[in-house]
């Protein structure tokens, strides 16, 4: 995302100062998800990440650029790995199955993040959340895809389209949301598979449907 060019650092190798910030962000998203962003300290993040609080401005300027960046990465992963895989998108609901199998196991893996993401990005000025929100909706984006394949093909009935993507998201969102709660009942993988039978294959067709047992005989 070419927004990361706004945060300033001192260091000029990128190849270093993409390892200590990843290495600082680590640190902070675990700190910001625990105790909140006006909470955290540089020094909290600096004594987190076991390095010392001037060595955190050498790669950012002030804790806003931290927790920026921060909910960028989450954006970024969302990107890089939700969308299915080409030979998914051969049959919709494979791909729609993908999308949010995916999704699920980002977030299960970012937990932390995820929960950072809804607990701090209104500490943002508004025009980086701006930006914030449209990666956001860029990640919704590409389940909206699959599940419009869905319908367009037959596999699915007409259905509200943005109030069932939201569905999704949320409920990808609610692993770590509410990962206090499920972790006692669900593994990932069976809160994933329970997901999709309450929020998918209620509105297949019997085309829809059929296509999901060749998925399933294959997994």
């Amino acid at each position: 995302m070419k927004s990361r060019k706004e945060v300033e650092s001192i260091v000029s190798d990128p190849r270093l100062v993409d390892e200590r910030r990843t290495q600082i962000l680590r640190a902070a998203i675990k700190l910001f998800s625990q105790k909140g962003f006006y909470r955290t300290t540089i020094l909290d993040i600096a004594k987190q990440a076991g390095i010392s609080s001037g060595l955190i401005y050498q790669y950012f300027r002030e804790k806003e650029d931290v927790l920026y960046l921060a909910l960028m990465l989450v954006l970024e992963t969302y990107e890089r790995e939700v969308p299915p895989k080409k030979e998914d998108l051969i049959n919709p609901v494979v791909g729609l199955c993908a999308s949010i199998r995916a999704y699920c196991m980002v977030v299960d893996r970012m937990r932390d993040a995820t929960v950072l993401a809804y607990r701090s990005t209104k500490s943002l000025p508004p025009e980086r959340r701006v930006f914030i929100q449209g990666g956001e909706a860029r990640t919704n984006q590409i389940v909206l895809k699959s599940l419009k394949e869905c319908i367009k093909n037959g596999y699915m009935r007409k259905v509200n389209e943005d109030l069932l993507v939201y569905q999704y998201v949320m409920f990808c969102h609610a692993w770590a949301l509410k990962h206090w709660a499920f972790k006692k009942k669900y593994s990932v993988e069976r809160y994933i598979d329970a997901g999709i039978e309450l929020l998918v294959v209620p509105f297949l067709t019997p085309r829809g449907k059929q296509a999901l047992k060749h998925i399933r005989k294959g997994t």
